[in-house]
């Protein structure tokens, strides 16, 4: 990454000029380049990747809103102070350090955010319950995230943007003034080129948990060797915005690390679908339609994919091995910071045919996208055989995952004398539940840690300005997406995408109304 930590004066001239100059083209990006070309204005947006979407395109795609037309027709009174409330019940230990009043702009908007993706023809199903809000506020994309890429991509095009990918942004232009008034780039082949921006430079970059330097920095060296979701989100944006003097906010809280399965070799089948706006507007309606058992099935195929085990899983019994088919944590503890430092740094679930049993039926479920479907072992062993086994013998089913079958039966045994009563674990687990006794005997995996995203970047008021230490407006300089909310913590499923939709609509608006008329 070759982000400057300075910033450069402008040049005599530019190369190339525009009203809004955009660095990101992921959901907050793409939404501040069509909203700009919606107002008239001259845009250009930069992708650093061969391709647009960034952590918006690989996610899930859920978005949560209050107020919403889908809300009304189902009866469902709804007020954003109500759900500001509600975000703040999914990580109650960081409210203290949340910028709620930015919470509760966000949430003022976010109905506005799902009528303008509406309008320009994303589908949605739903509002769907998701606890602890107290009605239901999650609005399911059709048929996936990726949808959000599409649809506004082609509408950016169509209004005239220019979009230029392989392209990073390493600096930022300052007049003497203080003001943002352009970036250098450099693209693929090492060519640098200048381009004005003579509303505003809106940094929409996202996260940095691909960035292990900063993740060492700003929270410990266990999150540094904890690998992304989104091996490209190496935090640019917080970078530019330090080397003109921004605030960064809450750069120690991440989403993560969390245990997930390797995914498949091939995309689910709910990945492959088209997202073009006829074909999902009649998914929508079909999605509306559709059996529940089927829509479960289609669910599930993302579910097992994506969404992470349950802890309920380790504290009914389930333990972790490495590749030496050996325990190496306490499963009960934090085990997600241990599988790095493993071989390869993965780790399989094991546990045996009483466990199974009772994770096959609610209430035990493995994993879950709460309110919508739950995943149990039958599940996995349908949809994700590639990280399934089952056998009959712990030999078998240690040379079913290419383990040490010597040392997996040794793990169980001291397991069982644990649970006996005749020996402490040596990781202080204080409790195994089922144990490793009645055959056959399975295995999830492998399983590694990941940083989903972190939450820390760069302070924003409600015109999306950066701020700098003194809270002062830096002119000219707006950002949006995950890599500016501002001081905001925002757990709970589909806020991420609303905010990074949310603020880079409306950090167009606000960076237009700066061009000359």
């Amino acid at each position: 990454m070759n982000v400057s930590s300075k910033s450069l004066p402008p040049p005599d001239s530019f190369d190339l000029s525009a009203d809004l100059v955009i660095v990101g083209g992921g959901g907050a990006g793409l939404a501040a380049a069509v909203r700009g070309g919606e107002i008239g204005a001259k845009v250009i947006l930069l992708e650093k990747n061969p391709h647009l979407g960034g952590s918006t395109g690989i996610a899930v795609g859920s978005m949560s809103a209050c107020g919403t037309s889908m809300q009304r027709a189902e009866g469902i009174e709804d007020d954003p102070a109500a759900h500001s409330e509600d975000i703040g019940k999914f990580k109650p230990e960081l409210e203290n350090r949340s910028n709620n009043g930015l919470r509760g702009f966000f949430t003022e908007n976010s109905a506005a955010t799902i009528e303008w993706l509406r309008e320009l023809g994303v589908q949605f199903h739903g509002p769907i319950q998701e606890p602890p809000n107290r009605v239901a506020r999650m609005h399911n994309i059709v048929p996936n995230a990726k949808a959000y890429v599409a649809v506004m991509h082609r509408r950016a095009l169509r209004l005239g943007v220019k979009v230029r990918t392989k392209t990073t942004v390493t600096s930022l232009y300052r007049n003497d003034e203080g003001a943002i008034v352009g970036v250098k780039t450099e693209d693929a082949s090492g060519k640098s080129r200048s381009i004005e921006a003579i509303g505003g430079v809106i940094l929409a970059t996202g996260d940095f948990s691909a960035n292990a330097e900063m993740k060492r920095k700003y929270m410990s060296d266990i999150e540094a060797e904890v690998e992304a979701i989104n091996p490209t989100a190496s935090g640019e944006g917080q970078l530019l915005g330090l080397s003109v003097g921004a605030e960064l906010r809450n750069m120690d809280v991440a989403l993560g690390p969390q245990i997930r399965f390797v995914p498949p070799a091939k995309k689910p089948f709910a990945q492959l679908l088209p997202t073009t706006p006829c074909l999902a507007k009649f998914m929508a309606w079909v999605a509306a339609i559709m059996p529940n058992f089927l829509f479960q099935r289609f669910v599930k195929s993302l579910l097992v994919t994506w969404q992470h085990p349950e802890q309920m899983l380790f504290d009914e019994g389930a333990v972790l091995i490495n590749r030496e088919g050996k325990r190496f944590t306490n499963e009960l503890d934090r085990p997600a910071n241990d599988i790095p430092k493993q071989t390869n740094k993965v780790a399989y679930y094991v546990f045996d045919h009483t466990l199974a049993t009772q994770f096959s039926e609610w209430p035990h479920f493995i994993s879950t996208a709460p309110g919508i479907s739950y995943a149990y072992v039958p599940d996995y062993k349908k949809l994700r055989p590639d990280v399934y086994a089952q056998a009959d013998s712990l030999e078998a089913l240690a040379q079913a995952i290419g383990v040490p079958g010597d040392a997996l039966k040794e793990t169980a045994g001291e397991i069982g004398a644990c649970r006996a009563g005749s020996s402490r674990d040596v990781f202080e687990r204080e409790r195994f539940a089922k144990g490793l006794e009645q055959a056959p005997f399975y295995a999830l995996g492998p399983a590694k840690s990941w940083i989903v995203l972190t939450e820390g970047g760069l302070a924003v008021n409600e015109r999306l300005e950066v701020l700098n230490d003194s809270g002062a407006a830096i002119p000219g300089l707006f950002a949006g997406g995950t890599g500016a909310q501002g001081g905001m913590i925002i757990w709970g499923h589909g806020l991420h995408i609303c905010w990074a939709v949310t603020s880079g609509r409306l950090a167009a608006e606000s960076a237009c109304s700066r061009i000359p008329r």
